[in-house]
């Protein structure tokens, strides 16, 4: 039984905690936040231990494994923390503000050999990692150019600023939303290392960006376009989607459809010349406990099992989270 701490109870928290609670392989052994009232609430509706100083938390508990779900810009110091105890540690993404505050921790990872994972769900997905093994196995032959979308209603109309409006606390569609389909892209094709221009509009948020438009370069010299709106009233929910071209064939994936044209008879097994459409359900193993999608389940999953040693610890690592960060970074610098 791996022993976990979760650090913040908002949404993604909750979600975290509600898979936790109910994994076989796991006992929840403490629950922190700093919002009294959040903590009364839990204490009086749940068993679990619940703290509002994390430290008081790991000095008490001595959880194997903690969970951090806090705004970007605390997740530094309290990981750095969470390393100096040997605590494997899964964060929510993006994983830091910058990339000094992110490569001290990925070296530490690395020389205190504890398992270290980021929230970038959507490597979990049947459609995606099908994409994956397509790409790799070469059956569209050369690709020539991909496009990364991501589109949907979180900023709607002016409103009260939280965190998620501050860019010092690492609010903005670049980082929060956007941070999924460079995330994507850098594992499905290759790492962003320039960005040939790049527009970060605000649509109503007064401080932040509510959508980024950017013309990106990989390392294999493949160019394409990322266009992210968390704007849009037109999508009920966020969908994030790839388009890649290549010289024998065509992908369009999102997370429930993978439409894939070949243009020649010499196909993947399961496929054929012309148009096929596969689906989520065709492609995804299914979870033990099911909550918002299979991929929220499946990366806790991996997370455990690499905490207890089953499977290698090399997906979403901070090595590859930071990748993200780069990128963001030259999104960043690339404004027009």
């Amino acid at each position: 039984m791996v022993k976990v701490g979760l650090i913040g109870i908002g949404k993604m928290g909750i979600s975290h905690l509600a898979i936790l609670g109910a994994h076989p392989d796991v006992k929840v052994v403490g629950v922190c936040d700093t919002s009294k009232m959040l903590v009364d609430a839990l204490e009086k509706y749940s068993a679990f231990p619940c703290y509002t100083d994390y430290k008081k938390m790991l000095d008490a508990e001595r959880p194997d494994a903690v969970f951090v779900a806090v705004p970007t810009r605390f997740h530094a110091a309290i990981v750095n923390d969470l390393l100096d105890r040997n605590i494997h540690v899964f964060s929510e993404k993006p994983f830091c503000l910058n990339l000094a505050e992110g490569e001290p921790l990925v070296a530490k990872a690395k020389a205190k050999g504890v398992v270290n994972q980021v929230g970038y769900h959507n490597k979990f997905l049947g459609t995606f990692n099908e994409v994956k093994k397509l790409l790799e196995g070469g059956w569209i032959g050369d690709i020539y150019h991909f496009h990364g979308q991501a589109y949907g209603p979180v900023v709607v109309k002016p409103k009260q600023d939280t965190w998620r409006s501050d860019p010092a606390e690492g609010g903005g569609c670049l980082m929060d939303y956007a941070s999924h389909v460079i995330d994507l892209i850098n594992y499905l094709l290759a790492p962003i290392t320039a960005v040939k221009g790049s527009m970060l509009k605000s649509v109503y948020s007064r401080n932040v960006d509510d959508a980024v438009f950017a013309l990106l370069e990989l390392s294999n010299k493949v160019t394409g376009m990322l266009s992210v709106n968390w704007s849009d009233q037109t999508y009920r929910k966020m969908s994030t989607s790839v388009t890649i071209s290549g010289t024998s064939g065509k992908i369009i994936s999102d997370a429930n459809e993978l439409k894939v044209y070949f243009n020649q008879a010499k196909c993947p097994e399961g496929y054929s010349r012309g148009w096929n459409v596969k689906y989520l359900t065709d492609l995804t193993p299914g979870v033990d406990f099911y909550l918002r999608g299979e991929e929220y389940s499946a990366q806790i999953d991996h997370f455990i099992k690499a905490v207890q040693g089953k499977v290698p610890n090399s997906i979403n690592t901070f090595e590859s989270a930071l990748q993200t960060d780069k990128a963001i970074q030259l999104i960043r610098n690339g404004q027009q």
